[in-house]
């Protein structure tokens, strides 16, 4: 299939190199040139612009940092969209943004579903990500194949924006249970429990999260490089703060995941990866939760 990808960062390359593998030609274009490089030399047509993968390209898909970068792209790539074509959003932004970006594309004849994804880098590589998918079940049913190219655990989850509407949910649970577990991971450390004994026996506990799993090893490691980093997460909260306002909806646990973050953030810690939220309740209580422990 006449694939096209437009942003080519942590998830974007991934997961074109995936459509790769499984045998779709993929137009590739992303705003700094060197990854377009890197994936022209594994197989990928690079092209100029975004509105070049929309002229060339069967499917459409991006995975973009901002808002403004989703409305940017597509309001580029909308000027050239054409009958019969299938654009695809994997960011996450609002559900109303993603509405428009619908109604962008339906004037042109062109068909469009919201489908953020969940699993990281990691996920993308393996092929195993979670895709929650906005739109309708026809155009659905055609961008399937093109999504089993990365993605294991794909649902339709409703109307156009119900994909992002599922995705806020996660963030608003990764943010917070992100907190929770250094919170508590601090605290053991604290009174003298071996994290590596509370992540065998709590991490298959009630107690135990995904988030837990994932985070406890690198505040082990104190590997905090940037696979999911907290300027990232702390996106997602504001976007996650403004719906929840716009529908009346009191966020209290999630208004004290995004404060801190946000003070993360402010403490250098924006680009670090969202595991490093731990040093904000190491530094009081004197404590680090390694090995050493």
């Amino acid at each position: 299939m006449e694939a096209g990808f437009v942003g080519l960062g942590k998830m974007g390359r991934p997961m074109t190199q995936r459509l790769l593998a499984a045998g779709h030609t993929v137009h590739v274009y992303n705003r700094s040139r060197g990854a377009v490089d890197a994936l022209a030399k594994e197989g990928a047509a690079p092209v100029d612009s975004a509105g070049q993968v929309a002229e060339r390209a069967e499917i459409v898909m991006t995975a973009l940092p901002t808002p403004d970068s989703v409305e940017a792209v597509f309001t580029e790539m909308a000027a050239r969209a054409r009958p019969g074509q299938v654009y695809i959003d994997h960011s996450t932004v609002s559900p109303g943004l993603n509405r428009w970006c619908a109604e962008q594309l339906k004037s042109r004849g062109a068909d469009f579903l919201d489908a953020p994804v969940s699993g990281g880098p990691a996920g993308a590589q393996a092929g195993t990500l979670t895709v929650m998918v906005g739109g309708e079940q026809a155009v659905f049913d055609r961008a399937l194949p093109v999504l089993q190219a990365f993605g294991k655990n794909i649902r339709l989850c409703g109307p156009i924006g119900a994909g992002q509407v599922v995705k806020l949910i996660n963030q608003l649970l990764v943010g917070i249970h992100t907190s929770a577990i250094a919170e508590a991971a601090v605290f053991g450390a604290r009174f003298g429990a071996d994290p590596q004994i509370v992540l065998d026996l709590i991490g298959s506990s009630f107690g135990g999260s995904t988030m837990m799993t994932r985070n406890l090893p690198r505040f082990i490691s104190r590997d905090f490089s940037p696979a999911t980093p907290v300027g990232l997460i702390l996106k997602d909260l504001g976007l996650i703060h403004d719906e929840a306002r716009n529908g009346g909806i009191p966020l209290l646990l999630g208004a004290l995941a995004e404060q801190r973050f946000s003070e993360a953030r402010a403490r250098g810690m924006g680009d670090e990866d969202m595991a490093a939220l731990v040093k904000l309740w190491e530094e009081p209580a004197g404590v680090t939760v390694d090995r050493s422990s």
